[in-house]
């Protein structure tokens, strides 16, 4: 929604001018994890967040921050205060009845936040306007208090539910792995979600390198370690032959890639895993996950959060018209939380055009399942 989109009356969209305001209302409404300085102009800067205030005669009584993850159809309250002088008189109704208007308006499906456990008065707001808790977060916040996760729908009415756990990746490039993890522990109880496993199975998968540092996990690789693991495994991929190798520059790095790769495409065969080259779609993964399955999908990072890299989600839900996937990235850096990257709902066209690779268009996909009795 463009900013010059009308608001509420003495709801404004925030300037450069506000910070000072700002920062005074950070110091009086909270006393932990409060914005700074910087991470203000940073965020009313950047396209994916939209900040916006309540001023009445010339005093800064209120404001809210919106965040929008790139490619999702998902929206969360990063932020939001409404000075203590000002409390009881519907300002914060109004300023979030606002932020869901422009969730709305820009698309989006879901509302979501996170609340301390002891902010009664805010926990009563969300609960009293719809919103359902979706989880907790232990020692979330710097003074080791708990956070409570809820969530709203915003476009249509029926909650979106995943019993696939979410797993973050603690490292650059163990997205295949994480989302193999997120697999075997929806249907292994023994399964342990920890960085031990992540990085024993991204061993298992990886391509050993990939551009100028350590691999990613290659489709061959995450079906193999699925199977060993326990699981069932197909693997759908538009191109035979070692891949990711066109922006590896050294002739070694790219010989000891094509010689992991084809180790895997044996070990699949020996394992009598069903792989089907060419041209697919969403169809295929949507059939999949119909049939109680999940998929690893291959996906443009550019699209995800804008770097040029091949990355692997795990899409476990559909609900006929977006997919939901769990994200194992989460960009710490400009504030992002789980919530940013697990059960998001992506529109079937846009997750369409987010599931190739490359120059050429690349597709690759892991359907796994139990594995049969």
């Amino acid at each position: 929604m463009p900013k010059s989109s009308p608001l509420p009356t003495h709801v404004r969209y925030a300037q450069p001018g506000d910070i000072a305001a700002l920062l005074v209302l950070e110091e009086t409404c909270f006393e932990v994890d409060r914005i700074s300085r910087r991470s203000f102009r940073d965020l009313l800067a950047r396209e994916t967040a939209v900040t916006f205030v309540y001023e009445r005669d010339g005093a800064l009584l209120g404001y809210a921050m919106l965040l929008f993850r790139r490619g999702t159809a998902m929206s969360r309250l990063y932020s939001f205060a409404v000075h203590p002088d000002a409390s009881g008189k519907g300002i914060g109704r109004l300023l979030l009845q606002t932020a869901e208007d422009i969730t709305f308006k820009r698309g989006r499906l879901l509302l979501r936040l996170e609340v301390r456990e002891d902010n009664e008065r805010a926990i009563e707001l969300y609960r009293r306007n719809g919103y359902r808790p979706i989880g907790r977060y232990l020692d979330y916040y710097a003074d080791h208090t708990t956070a409570l996760r809820f969530e709203k729908t915003i476009r249509g009415d029926v909650p979106l539910n995943a019993p696939t756990p979410y797993y973050e990746q603690t490292t650059d490039f163990t997205c295949g792995s994480c989302c193999l993890m997120m697999a075997l522990a929806r249907w292994r109880d023994d399964f342990k979600l920890d960085p031990v496993a992540e990085i024993r199975l991204w061993r298992e998968a990886t391509t050993i390198f990939m551009m100028s540092g350590l691999g990613g996990c290659e489709p061959h690789g995450l079906a193999v370690a699925a199977a060993e693991a326990g699981l069932s495994a197909e693997i759908l991929v538009t191109e035979k032959g070692p891949l990711f190798l066109n922006s590896v520059r050294t002739e070694e790095k790219r010989k000891v890639m094509e010689l992991a790769q084809a180790d895997f495409t044996s070990r699949a065969r020996a394992l009598g895993l069903k792989v089907r080259y060419g041209a697919f779609g969403l169809g295929e993964i949507r059939k999949a996950i119909a049939a109680g399955k999940v998929v690893i999908v291959l996906l443009s990072g550019y699209h995800m959060f804008g770097k040029r890299v091949p990355h692997w989600v795990l899409a476990h839900g559909d609900d006929g018209h977006h997919i939901l996937i769990h994200d194992p990235w989460v960009e710490d850096e400009i504030g992002e939380t789980i919530a940013d990257a697990a059960n998001l709902p992506v529109a079937h066209e846009q997750f369409d055009r987010m599931a190739r690779w490359g120059r050429s268009g690349l597709r690759a996909a892991v359907i796994l399942g139990p594995k049969a009795a």
